[in-house]
């Protein structure tokens, strides 16, 4: 549905959207070798692989920033643009924080038409619109390939940030939206995708987690990320850390049904090869068939947020975020520190 367009976005990336990030086993040793800064103010900083950075203004209030930026996953410039800037938004959302201020990013090709870039923009101030936010600026250059992405700021009440690593054992896991879109636009690029299934994708890449964070607020959540390039093993690793583990229940993930088809096909994605490597000495997913393992690897652009809530509460935030995100699912729970730090389970 996508690959065909009038103005070859596809045609001159060589990857596209989170499936473009570099993986999580080549970034962990970089950052490692940094030195976080001596800046007691900075209350989540690069050293946690948390999805923005949190800064405290005073006693009360902390900014939360951001920046993420990818090359197209679809050829329509204005479809584009609303994916990245819903993207890049959601890391705000993941920290319990309201977005307030963006800035574009833009890397586009010289031979392309400007008319292209336009569409692309109005796409991405469409979404941080609909955000409650504004778009001030930004920062423009010419590249091989077109990138295009947001800097966003938002603000929080220090008390309620969410971390990515502070999960309770006990508590529930919840993910908001379906799993599958990497692979789905891999198939269309390879022509071999429906447009129901790239429709699917499209809606949900699409839609901002704005609605599923405000129904947090309240809740016990004791931590919270978003599902992106790292997929959902390999970001549900981030909340572990070194300190819990966790139980998942495969046949209670909510996936794109045309997506399971596609991977049994082997149409699957680099990016999710490279996810599948650094999660093999976490745990095995051998157990499973490959449709549903390459699935839990599979890159997420503008994922779900995955929420870890008070096992009493869980029932009533999900039917909560039902209300905007339906496909939302009760996936699993935290564990205590085991041998395995994720373990594949029937749901209990």
């Amino acid at each position: 549905m996508e690959n065909g367009g009038k103005y070859g976005l596809l045609s001159s990336c060589t990857s596209g959207g989170c499936g473009a990030k570099i993986g999580p086993g080549e970034l962990a040793p970089l950052l490692g070798a940094l030195r976080p800064p001596d800046d007691k103010n900075l209350l989540v900083g690069f050293d946690c692989s948390d999805d923005a950075a949190v800064y405290a203004l005073d006693d009360g209030r902390a900014i939360v920033s951001t920046a993420d930026f990818f090359s197209p996953m679809v050829d329509d410039p204005f479809t584009f643009g609303q994916i990245a800037a819903a993207n890049a938004l959601s890391d705000i959302y993941a920290m319990g924080a309201a977005p307030f201020l963006a800035l574009n990013l833009v890397c586009f090709p010289e031979k392309l038409p400007k008319s292209a870039l336009a569409d692309i923009l109005a796409g991405g101030a469409e979404k941080v619109a609909e955000a409650g936010a504004v778009v001030g600026g930004g920062h423009s250059i010419y590249d091989r390939e077109t990138k295009y992405g947001l800097a966003v700021t938002g603000m929080a009440e220090k008390k309620n940030i969410i971390r990515n690593n502070t999960p309770q054992a006990g508590h529930s896991l919840i993910l908001t939206k379906p799993l599958g879109v990497g692979i789905v636009m891999a198939a269309d690029r390879a022509g071999a995708a429906s447009e129901v299934a790239v429709r699917k994708a499209v809606d949900s890449m699409t839609r901002l987690n704005r609605y599923a964070a405000e129904k947090m607020r309240g809740f016990a959540v004791s931590a919270c990320t978003d599902v992106t390039g790292f997929g959902l093993l390999c970001h549900l690793l981030e909340i572990c850390g070194g300190s819990f583990s966790a139980e998942i229940w495969p046949q209670a993930l909510p996936v794109i049904d045309e997506a399971a088809a596609y991977a049994g096909d082997y149409l699957i994605t680099a990016a999710g090869q490279r996810n599948r490597n650094h999660f093999s000495q976490f745990g095995t997913v051998d157990s499973l068939p490959f449709a549903i393992q390459e699935l839990m690897f599979d890159p997420q652009t503008s994922g779900g947020l995955l929420i870890c809530v008070d096992s009493g509460q869980s029932r009533q935030l999900l039917a909560a975020i039902q209300e905007d995100d339906p496909e939302a699912a009760i996936i699993g729970r935290i564990l205590p520190r085991q041998n395995i730090t994720i373990q594949l389970r029937s749901e209990s």
